[in-house]
């Protein structure tokens, strides 16, 4: 009943932004064309799959719109939102739906990444944003090391459960509310907490509901705010939408259908690869 109530909240969250969006397209659909949107539909297809897969799609996107000038730097945040919202929504929709998670945990990281979004701006404001990245980076390669002790026997197994109770629950709960506020400061989600759920003991494959659900409520409600300013590339947006939909749908039957030591596998890669942007980025930073 708790998930059906979730499930429900987060369909009545994408109505009225699905609607609102549709709206806005209309009224504008004379305006000047941008890049042929063969292009974007074909970035947001790609970008999406590899989101599904933890791997994010906000920077991808970012890095090829600044490499193509595909989309003008002013409006890039608010595209990104706004073409993202109905892909990451059906992710979580269909994780949520298909994994079985326990339904405590699963509500209360939601709600606390949630929290932690909101709330976030004042909090993260006082940390600077190459220090988040530098040492989420850091924590993200021990923490990859520590996984691939664990996949290899050499450590006790970690990752099978799901669901937290005790202190873990409180540690996930507390963990995910600073993911969420970290968001606001541009380091995303999917991977860290990818890690920290499977150092706590969870399955990889009941992390993707949570941390799909953790920026899906949050997206819809940012994306409104973008449209009625019209801060954001209307038809850019429009097709990385419908692709990056085919995008999550190949990609989700992907990892539903891997063995969970193969899928633990990509949780690791995934771990690596986010870890190793995110001290790059702190390099880049301090260079500035």
């Amino acid at each position: 009943m708790v998930v059906k109530i979730l499930l429900g909240v987060l369909i009545l969250m994408v109505i009225p932004f699905a609607y609102i969006f549709a709206k806005d397209v209309i009224a504008h659909k004379n305006e000047p064309k941008e890049k042929p949107h063969w292009f974007s539909g074909l970035v947001g297809l790609v970008a999406n799959f590899l989101d599904t897969l933890g791997i994010g799609s906000f920077a991808q996107i970012t890095a090829i719109f600044k490499a193509t000038k595909a989309v003008d730097d002013k409006v890039i945040p608010g595209t990104l939102n706004v073409a993202n919202a109905i892909p990451i929504a059906l992710q979580a929709l269909i994780f949520i739906t298909v994994v079985k998670v326990e339904v405590v945990t699963l509500v209360t990281l939601i709600a606390s990444a949630t929290v932690g979004a909101w709330l976030g701006a004042g909090i993260v404001a006082k940390f600077s944003r190459r220090m988040i990245r530098l040492v989420m980076g850091i924590a993200l390669a021990c923490t990859a090391i520590l996984m691939t002790l664990s996949i290899a026997g050499l450590i006790e197994g970690h990752g099978s459960t799901t669901g937290l109770t005790g202190g873990f629950l409180i540690v996930g709960i507390i963990g995910n509310f600073f993911l969420g506020a970290f968001m606001t400061a541009g380091v995303g989600l999917y991977a860290p907490c990818m890690a920290m759920l499977f150092l706590l003991g969870m399955s990889p494959l009941c992390v993707f509901p949570i941390m799909m659900g953790s920026c899906a409520f949050l997206m819809p409600v940012a994306g409104i705010k973008f449209i009625k300013t019209g801060k954001y590339a209307r038809k850019p947006s429009v097709a990385i939408t419908i692709t990056g939909a085919i995008g999550v749908l190949i990609a989700a039957y992907l990892i539903t259908s891997l063995p969970l030591n193969i899928l633990k596998i990509v949780v690791i890669v995934v771990v690596i690869y986010t870890s190793g942007a995110m001290l790059y980025s702190a390099n880049q930073e301090k260079k500035q």
